[in-house]
């Protein structure tokens, strides 16, 4: 049989993915060890999933006993500007550059689809498609495949598209010759463990997750620890500070797909517009967006932390009008950022 990878990624650069690479399904112990750790210690705080189904997320063949090789695809969102401008700006919102527009799960598995049915029809093998919400341990496949390496981070890195990579798989029943694993380019380089406004690193390669700004603002449903919310700044939805300052990125050109260009309403929104949305405003402002599955209640709370910390007196008269919220998180967190806000004049 003829190398299937030619073609398979011709096709997949044709579908407008920009990394491609192949893998053996099948994770080493190292990635295996890793994950078991961070459960052990309760790292992975609310996110029940990820223990309930460690097994399968840590070896392919246990998820997929007939997978053979894995499909690795990256789909850059890299920014055309500086991704924490809006930090420095306190009467304003800093949203994850990957939250800036279209949400990339029905973007990257409409495409893995396509390159799956191409799959199919070239080669004849059964398949499977995996984007983010499967039991799939994406970043030590994509650095299996060569497609870059995980960092002191724990994100993947890649040397053409930084730290700016959607991730997707295919796991199939044919057996492609496996591409070289990408090494480790981090050598001392700390910047984004230091980066970090949480200290959420307790060691290079692993991470705290109860303790990180995109952990809190997305996966975590109730009130936030009273002794982060400082730390937090005006960061309304994920954090993008040890991504961003990997020296990787000046290598990375701006997203050539359109759907993950920054909308220019969530490069920088205003705190008092987003504080008084209700439920379908906020639908309506966020509809085909990442940000709308966590819920109106979850985002103004995270809203009324960044106002808390904005020190602007001017932002008081929302936040006092919201601490009669039916949701006791909001009101809980609009009560904080009064008393904040009163300390600060």
């Amino acid at each position: 049989m003829t190398d299937p990878r030619p073609p398979i990624r011709d096709k997949a650069l044709a579908l407008g993915f920009d990394a491609v690479g192949f893998a053996p399904a099948a994770l080493g112990p190292e990635a295996r060890s890793r994950l078991g750790a961070f459960l052990a210690a309760g790292q992975h705080g609310d996110m029940g999933w990820l223990a309930d189904r460690a097994a399968q997320r840590s070896q392919p063949k246990a998820l997929w006993a007939e997978a053979n090789s894995v499909i690795a695809l990256g789909m850059s969102y890299a920014p055309s500007d500086d991704p924490l401008a809006s930090l420095g700006m306190p009467d304003r919102g800093t949203i994850s550059v990957y939250a800036r527009n279209r949400d990339y799960h029905d973007l990257v598995k409409g495409r893995l689809k396509h390159l799956a049915q191409f799959v199919v029809s070239r080669f004849g093998p059964s398949v499977k498609v995996f984007v983010d919400t499967a039991p799939v341990m994406e970043k030590p496949l994509a650095e299996k495949a060569g497609l870059g390496w995980q960092g002191k981070h724990t994100n993947l890195v890649s040397r053409r598209f930084g730290s700016w990579l959607f991730l997707g798989e295919i796991y199939t029943t044919l057996s492609i010759p496996p591409d070289p694993p990408h090494p480790v380019r981090c050598g001392s380089c700390t910047r984004c463990l230091t980066a970090c406004p949480t200290d959420a690193f307790p060691a290079p390669y692993r991470l705290d997750a109860t303790r990180c700004i995109s952990y809190l603002t997305i996966e975590h449903r109730g009130a936030i620890p009273v002794e982060l919310r400082p730390l937090m700044g005006n960061r309304i939805y994920g954090c993008d500070d040890c991504l961003a300052v990997c020296p990787w990125n000046r290598f990375a050109r701006a997203t050539p797909h359109e759907a993950l260009v920054a909308r220019a309403d969530l490069t920088a929104p205003r705190l008092r517009a987003l504080a008084v949305l209700d439920e379908a405003g906020f639908r309506r402002m966020f509809a085909g967006s990442p940000i709308k599955r966590i819920g109106r209640d979850r985002f103004v709370r995270n809203v009324l932390i960044a106002i808390g910390n904005s020190g602007d007196p001017g932002l008081r008269d929302v936040a006092r009008a919201l601490t009669a919220d039916p949701d006791p998180v909001v009101a809980e967190a609009a009560g904080w950022a009064c008393a904040r806000l009163d300390r600060a004049c």
